[in-house]
C-alpha cells in the first residue's frame, strides 16, 4: 500500500448496493475498502477498529442513519465522511452548507473520485472542525424536519377496503421483510408492504423513535428502558410490549429521551 493510498469503509443496509459502491471504488486509483456494515452498530465498530480515512454512510440506513452514525464516532476515530442518498432536499442543503460531502444514488464514478479527491485533501483537517461541522449539519436537518408536514392517519388496504388507522394510536411498527407489523394501543395488528425508513421519514420524529433496525415505537408509550448486557436495552411499553434496543440505539435514547 502507498503512503497516498485513501483507507475505505462502505455502509448501506443494502447487499447490491454495497457491492455496486464497491466495486466502483475498485476502479479508482490509490484507494483500499478496508470493510463493509449492513447497519449503524456494525458502522460505527468496524470505524473504531479499522480507523478508515473515509466513511461512505448510506443516509437512509435502518437502525441508525447514516447522520446518527457519524455523531456517535469519538473524535479520536473520526474520519472523512461522505453520505450516501438517495435523494434529500434538506439533508442535502444542510451538507452543501457545511461542507459535508455527499453521493447521490445511483453513485457515478466520476463524482466518487471527487469525493475521493476531497477526503484526500481533508486528511490533514482538525478531527473537531469534522466534528463540529456534522454537529451543524444535524441541528440543520433535524430544524427541517420540525418543518415538514407527517402522517395524520396511516392507510392500510385490506382487500378492497383501506383501513385508516390514526397515528397516534400506532405503539409499535416491525419489520419482517418487506412488510411490517403495526400494533396499535387497543391491541389490534395490521400488516402492509412498505420499507420501514420509508414509512419513518413520514412519521414525526417527536413521536417515534427507532429501538433498532427493525422497530420503530411510540415515544409516549415507553414505560421503561431496562440496560442489558452488551450495551444493548429492554424497552416497555403501556401495551405490555417488550422490545430490544440496539447499542447504538440505546446510546441515542440515553443522549436525547433519557437526559433530563
Amino acid at each position: 500500500m502507498t503512503p497516498a493510498s485513501l483507507r475505505i469503509v462502505v455502509a448501506d443496509d443494502e447487499g447490491p448496493a454495497r457491492r455496486f459502491l464497491i466495486d466502483l471504488l475498485g476502479q479508482c486509483d490509490g484507494v483500499t475498502v478496508v470493510g463493509e456494515a449492513g447497519n449503524g452498530d456494525d458502522a460505527l465498530a468496524l470505524i473504531g477498529n479499522a480507523r478508515p480515512d473515509l466513511a461512505l454512510l448510506d443516509l437512509q440506513m435502518p437502525g441508525a442513519t447514516g447522520l446518527e452514525v457519524a455523531r456517535q464516532i469519538p473524535p479520536e476515530t473520526m474520519p472523512s465522511i461522505a453520505f450516501v442518498t438517495a435523494y434529500d432536499e434538506y439533508a442535502i442543503d444542510a451538507f452543501e452548507l457545511n461542507a459535508i460531502d455527499y453521493l447521490l444514488k445511483p453513485v457515478q464514478i466520476e463524482r466518487l473520485r471527487t469525493t475521493i479527491d476531497r477526503a484526500r485533501a481533508r486528511r490533514r483537517t482538525p478531527a473537531a472542525d469534522q466534528v463540529a461541522a456534522l454537529a451543524r449539519v444535524a441541528a440543520a436537518v433535524d430544524g427541517s424536519r420540525a418543518n415538514r408536514v407527517y402522517l395524520d392517519r396511516l392507510p392500510i388496504r385490506r382487500q378492497d377496503d383501506t383501513v385508516l388507522v390514526p397515528v397516534r394510536l400506532i405503539a409499535s411498527v416491525s419489520a419482517d421483510g418487506e412488510l411490517l407489523h403495526v400494533t396499535t394501543t387497543t391491541g389490534e395488528r395490521h400488516t402492509l408492504t412498505h420499507r420501514l425508513h420509508a414509512l419513518e421519514s413520514r412519521l414525526d420524529p417527536r413521536r417515534f423513535v427507532r429501538l433498532s433496525r427493525g422497530t420503530l415505537v411510540n415515544i409516549d408509550l415507553i414505560t421503561r428502558v431496562s440496560p442489558m448486557p452488551g450495551g444493548t436495552a429492554l424497552v416497555k411499553l403501556t401495551t405490555g410490549q417488550e422490545l430490544p434496543v440496539s447499542r447504538i440505539q440505546f446510546r441515542l435514547l440515553r443522549e436525547t429521551l433519557l437526559r433530563l
